[in-house]
């Protein structure tokens, strides 16, 4: 791929080149591997033998190899993927005995990757009321062993107040403007600029873990009787504690009773005080920093499902979008300090959202 080029500029024609590289490059890493016992497999591979897998929010293509148990083909456009980090964090966390998938093989130029197979069946496939208490309770250990996880700088970036500023700034640039044709004024940006500054720094008063980013229900693979497989793990930075927590029990694609959403919550942050992760703190507070993240999480989530559709084309994500913005409407209307967001949102923001197509169809 040219330097500058993405998936999405490239022609048709071109992807499927690309794809068939893929495929020739499988074979010879397999064929490399030769007759290692966790790979199973049947040469040669084309793109005829093998299945394609639906897509994500970036750019990969996922194939799982014909005759294969256990191994998926990546193409991740390494214009627009960061698959050094995915690869350098697969082996940090497995090294600690963080179920994420092994990298049997990685070629950075072309953004060719090789990799276990934990199976197609993710969380949100399998949640529902009778069982979240188990399968949240296998997530949440797995979390707090990430979270247990050395801090390493030279591989995890702090999540810092210029990176919480900027995703909420996509609220501001995509949401707002682009999808509801909404124009803000001088004293409106003044006024996100407060409320989001006091996001910010109630992430960056809590104590800083490795950050998943992305850890909620689509990117969690079900695994019979244990912790999940940990996927899309390749923003990770160092950062809140309760961020990961928040995409977990506020998961902008399946809702739970506030009131549970309260207990497993605290029942975390009693976890992380024995695991020694946090000192003791008091509930209120706890339940302040995970709230408040939670904003930060979905205004920065508005602008993102946005772009998802202006910019990418992924309409699917247009669905999701009335239950972040229930999320946000709820947990801003709960603490004084951001009534002028509130209010705003409420009186400006939301008579135009309700005439939008995919709030009516929710």
């Amino acid at each position: 791929m040219a330097a500058g080029q993405t998936a999405l500029s490239l022609s048709e024609a071109q992807r499927q080149q690309m794809i068939a590289e893929l495929a020739q490059w499988v074979s010879e890493q397999l064929a490399q591997q030769g007759g290692a016992s966790q790979v199973n497999y049947h040469l040669p591979i084309t793109p005829d033998n093998w299945q394609p897998l639906g897509g994500d929010a970036g750019f990969r293509r996922y194939f799982r190899i014909a005759g294969s148990t256990n191994l998926l083909a990546v193409w991740a456009p390494p214009s627009t993927e960061k698959n050094h980090a995915f690869v350098v964090i697969a082996e940090f966390l497995r090294n600690r005995g963080i179920p994420a998938p092994q990298v049997l093989g990685f070629e950075a130029e072309r953004g060719f990757l090789l990799v276990e197979d934990f199976g197609e069946l993710m969380y949100l496939d399998q949640l529902n009321a009778d069982n979240v208490d188990a399968l949240y309770g296998q997530a949440l250990i797995c979390l707090l062993r990430i979270q247990q996880c050395e801090a390493d700088k030279t591989i995890f970036e702090p999540y810092d107040m210029p990176i919480l500023q900027r995703e909420m700034g996509l609220f501001s640039e995509w949401f707002v403007p682009r999808l509801l044709g909404y124009e803000l004024t001088c004293d409106e940006r003044e006024m996100l600029a407060r409320s989001f500054s006091i996001l910010a720094e109630s992430a960056l008063e809590q104590p800083q873990v490795i950050v998943h980013r992305d850890f909620h229900s689509r990117n969690l693979v079900y695994r019979d009787h244990a912790c999940p497989g940990i996927i899309d793990f390749q923003d990770a930075l160092l950062g809140p504690i309760t961020y990961d927590l928040v995409s977990l029990l506020k998961d902008c694609y399946i809702q739970w009773p506030a009131d549970k959403v309260r207990a497993w919550a605290l029942a975390y942050g009693a976890m992380a005080v024995e695991a020694d992760i946090i000192a003791p703190t008091s509930e209120a507070t706890f339940l302040r920093w995970f709230e408040l993240m939670g904003l930060q999480r979905h205004i920065k989530v508005l602008g993102i499902f946005a772009r998802l559709y202006l910019r990418d084309g992924k309409q699917a994500y247009l669905k999701d979008l009335p239950l972040v913005v229930e999320y946000t409407r709820s947990c801003a209307r709960g603490y004084p300090e951001l009534a002028e967001f509130s209010q705003w949102f409420e009186q400006t923001l939301m008579p135009i959202i309700s005439t939008q197509s995919w709030m009516s169809e929710r």
